[in-house]
């Protein structure tokens, strides 16, 4: 099986980083350039125009690779992994095309946005709960318990709210991808040492198609990830700490995702309550770039943390 991580790790990486020239190229010639919002900072509006929905590539790579390798050792949690990876990748994927097609950078109404990914959400419960136990456990203390309906509540929040995160997070050259690469390898490690075959190579296929993706995403990024590569990144990343029974860890392992959302919602809360921003600007890593960092350093900046985030992960749900 050591053999099969290997091949679908490094199949994936090269496939993704012969195809990305290609598909720059294809989403050029269709002019399916990104739309900055009017609200956005002066030096991110030049930007406007770079392809978007690079996120295709890692997604539709990884999922066909692992079923090239991994068919025959299917089981529920890889469906599931893929049920959810896809799904939430279409979502994206018609907001983007949204986007493109009106010139706007509004794509889907936010509530219609929602419930479909809420409607996932729920799906993804219904076929998971006959194979899993309603407990969560909660790390260092080692304590177990038993939520019950509570649950399915916990994963539409887990599922929803990851992916929304991720998405905040995507506003930056290679942010979004570099921090959700650095997530990824804690769930990998808790995957092969659960013996979880199919998570492990699918989070496999996906790393090698992440690093191949980055190197046409940093600054000066070539190319977006869009919706279609930010939803189902952060869908990923929650369905495999719920399939591994890691749900606690996702918070800490998914730090910068939860410093970003969290800054997001303190800004509207205090906008709304007290008509006063407590941030220059939300989400965060616009608020270091108006105080003088360059937008290299500030990337730079929260993959460290990202990487400690994981560092922490991994040590914490080894004990």
């Amino acid at each position: 099986m050591e053999l099969r991580y290997i091949l679908i790790f490094f199949a994936s990486l090269i496939v993704t980083w012969l195809t990305i020239p290609w598909l720059i190229g294809f989403l050029k010639k269709l002019k399916y350039g990104q739309s900055i919002s009017e609200y956005s900072l002066d030096e991110h509006k030049a930007k406007t125009g770079t392809p978007t929905m690079g996120g295709i590539a890692f997604v539709v790579i990884p999922v066909l690779l692992f079923l090239v390798f991994f068919f025959d050792v299917m089981d529920t949690n890889g469906w599931l992994l893929m049920f959810s990876y896809i799904g939430y990748a279409l979502i994206g994927f018609w907001d983007d095309v949204k986007i493109i097609i009106e010139k706007k950078n509004d794509g889907l109404p936010a509530a219609f946005k929602f419930l479909l990914q809420g409607i996932l959400a729920f799906v993804f419960y219904y076929f998971y709960k006959d194979i899993a136990s309603s407990s969560v456990m909660i790390p260092l203390v080692n304590w177990t318990i038993s939520l019950g309906w509570l649950y399915a509540v916990l994963l539409f929040f887990m599922l929803v709210g990851t992916s929304n995160a991720v998405n905040l997070t995507d506003g930056m050259d290679g942010l979004a991808a570099g921090t959700s690469f650095l997530a990824l390898i804690p769930f990998i490690y808790f995957a092969i040492t659960q013996s979880s075959t199919s998570v492990a190579g699918f989070a496999l296929a996906v790393l090698g198609s992440l690093i191949a993706y980055l190197r046409y995403n940093v600054y000066p990024a070539k190319i977006f990830m869009g919706d279609t590569g930010s939803l189902p990144l952060g869908a990923l990343l929650a369905t495999m700490a719920i399939l591994l029974k890691q749900e606690v860890l996702l918070v800490l392992i998914g730090g910068v995702f939860v410093y970003e959302t969290l800054c997001v919602i303190i800004q509207i809360g205090s906008v709304k309550i007290r008509k006063k921003r407590v941030f220059k600007y939300t989400p965060i890593h616009y608020s270091f770039v108006l105080s003088g960092w360059k937008e290299v350093r500030v990337v730079q900046f929260f993959w460290m943390l990202g990487f400690i985030f994981a560092l922490l992960g991994v040590f914490i749900g080894s004990l």
